[in-house]
């Protein structure tokens, strides 16, 4: 998974990455030629008090610093480089993905999880590209290389590396096999954690009203408290791991010096001289502090890898509601929406949410849908946007089927005001906007107008200019209806679609909103989720759902004869006095 994920997304920087390597390398044998001109110094500038050849050495070894060091400054740069635009395009791609995704994919997932695999997790993908491209690529470099210069300068002391490399490498080794399980728990508690947090912060008012805050805060305690009881093991791991290394790098210093000391003053082919064994001793620390280097890699990779399955798990996540290979952009039938014998299923359910719906709104119509809770009323709704998916049968809007229909030009005949209202963080314009880009203020305001919102957004400070809050936790719930309601009509779509969308308006407001709504929508199909059947007596056509099925279908009077059920709802609203 990690390595196609970086194969894939790395592929357009491969320029830049080739040119991390050609100057990683470079830096790499800057590295191992100066403990030579340190070790010419010693032997042959300063044991011969040659001043000028130390001058003219040191001068070389100042050059060859200086080239060290700015190939190390442009190869950090040129990966960097790499590294954020790598988790640029992967940020984007999971975004359009989720984008794409239905409420199905979306309640597989979690919120808190897409949130977090967009984030944290593509970070660690990003720390990786960088790291990798800064010590990945020097450390082998630089062990090898530190080893080839040890064995040529002293090859009798080259067994002290033998014997310390193997020991580095199984303690790196037990240690890395360790982590890989602790890091996989570690994101899957991470989600855990965002997921109670989102909950919390979304459902603050309702913690509030039932008085659940030690409750809520005893949730997360017991979270936080088990991803830091996975966080502590992997830092029990990465305490044992330094100071491991550390003692391996401190023991076979400690050899090279007692070892090579006593060569030092040797003659024959086990002599050392002293630059040489200050070379040896650079070259090994050199040697170690790679394979030092490559295992704080390895530590970062098995963590990374968790995060490559965990975002590849979106990416190969097809959205259940697939384009058509070749969709319809043109609706001949503009403002007509048919059901044709619908049966919706919600994954795992036993029993269908529709079953049986067959209806057609005309161009102009007013179709209502009234029902008990849980009877389908949304379901329905959701599926003429194509929200949810049909289990069988077929929704037309405008004489094209949705599952055929090309999706931006689908939604462009649509105005949806849903059962949540949802504000945008930003101003009332810009949340009116969202419905059509280009409209006016003038025709912001007539929207405004028609949604009874114009005297409130008048009143706020700036008009149209005003703030409004994330979710629209600025405004009460009956101004975000009505701003929703304006935001639909700015559309101008050919087909209006209220989900309950008045329950928070008083009854005068109700009325009021009506009574300027529907003459202005006179050409406009509206298809209205209602509670209030005052609202709906209207109506061209009332369909009455109960348990998913279609029981009725006519208007108000037609209803008051023919449908027990519909009988039922209106007397419990309006009593008996509806059929005198």
């Amino acid at each position: 998974m990690l390595v196609s994920l970086l194969r894939t997304y790395l592929r357009p920087y491969r320029v830049l990455l080739a040119g991390v390597l050609a100057l990683q390398v470079a830096q790499v044998m800057a590295s191992l030629y100066l403990p030579n001109l340190n070790a010419d110094i010693i032997d042959t500038g300063v044991a011969r008090g040659d001043t000028g050849y130390i001058w003219r050495t040191g001068g070389l070894m100042l050059g060859v610093s200086v080239l060290q060091g700015t190939c190390t400054v442009a190869a950090t740069w040129l990966a960097a480089r790499s590294a954020l635009g790598a988790g640029r395009d992967l940020r984007a791609r999971i975004f359009r993905r989720v984008g794409d995704f239905s409420e199905r994919e979306v309640s597989i997932f979690g919120a808190g999880s897409l949130i977090t695999r967009t984030t944290n997790d593509v970070q660690q993908i990003q720390m990786l590209v960088l790291t990798s491209c800064t010590m990945l690529v020097t450390a082998p470099l630089l062990a090898v290389g530190g080893v080839v210069m040890a064995v040529t300068n002293a090859p009798a002391l080259s067994w002290l590396i033998a014997l310390a490399v193997p020991v580095l490498l199984v303690v790196v080794g037990t240690t890395v096999r360790r982590m890989v399980p602790l890091f996989r728990s570690y994101q899957e508690k991470l989600d855990s954690i965002n997921r109670i947090m989102r909950e919390q912060l979304t459902g603050i008012r309702v913690v509030r009203a039932f008085v659940r805050e030690q409750a809520e805060t005893e949730r997360f305690d017991a979270a936080n408290w088990d991803i830091s009881r996975v966080g502590e093991k992997v830092g029990r791991l990465f305490v044992f791991l330094f100071p491991a290394t550390m003692l391996v790098l401190d023991v076979t210093m400690v050899g090279v010096i007692w070892f090579g000391g006593h060569r030092v003053g040797q003659t024959g082919p086990g002599h050392v001289d002293v630059g040489t064994l200050v070379a040896f001793m650079t070259y090994l620390m050199q040697i170690l502090m790679g394979i030092v280097m490559a295992s704080f890699m390895t530590m970062m990779i098995p963590r990374a890898a968790v995060c490559a399955e965990r975002i590849s798990e979106v990416l190969a996540t097809d959205p259940s509601l697939a384009v058509d290979a070749d969709p319809v952009s043109d609706f001949p039938r503009p403002g007509e929406v048919e059901m044709r014998h619908v049966r919706m299923t919600y994954p795992g359910a036993e029993e269908s949410a529709l079953d049986g719906i067959s209806f057609t709104a005309r161009p102009g119509q007013t179709v209502a849908v009234v029902g008990s809770t849980g009877s389908g009323k949304t379901t329905l709704i959701n599926l003429i946007p194509r929200l949810l998916e049909v289990s069988g049968g077929a929704v037309l809007v405008g004489g094209v089927d949705v599952r055929r229909a090309e999706p931006e030009a689908l939604w462009s005949q649509l105005g949806l005001v849903p059962q949540k209202p949802f504000l945008f963080a930003g101003t009332v314009a810009s949340n009116l906007r969202l419905g059509r880009e280009e409209a006016t203020d003038d025709e912001l305001w007539r929207a405004l107008e028609l949604a009874q919102a114009r005297d409130f957004v008048a009143e706020m400070d700036g008009g149209l200019a005003a703030p409004i809050a994330q979710g629209g936790t600025n405004v009460s719930g009956g101004q975000r209806q009505r701003l929703a309601i304006a935001r639909a009509l700015v559309r101008r779509p050919a087909v209006l679609i209220f989900d309950d969308s008045f329950s928070a308006l008083d009854v005068a407001t109700d009325a009021r909103l009506r009574a300027a709504l529907w003459p202005a929508t006179e050409g406009i199909t509206k298809i209205v989720v209602a509670q209030r059947v005052s609202t709906i007596t209207g109506a061209d056509l009332i369909l009455v759902l109960d348990e998913g099925r279609l029981t009725a279908a006519g208007t108000h009077e037609e209803l008051l004869e023919a449908s027990r059920t519909y009988r039922e709802i209106v007397i419990s609203q309006l009593g008996s006095e509806a059929f005198v």
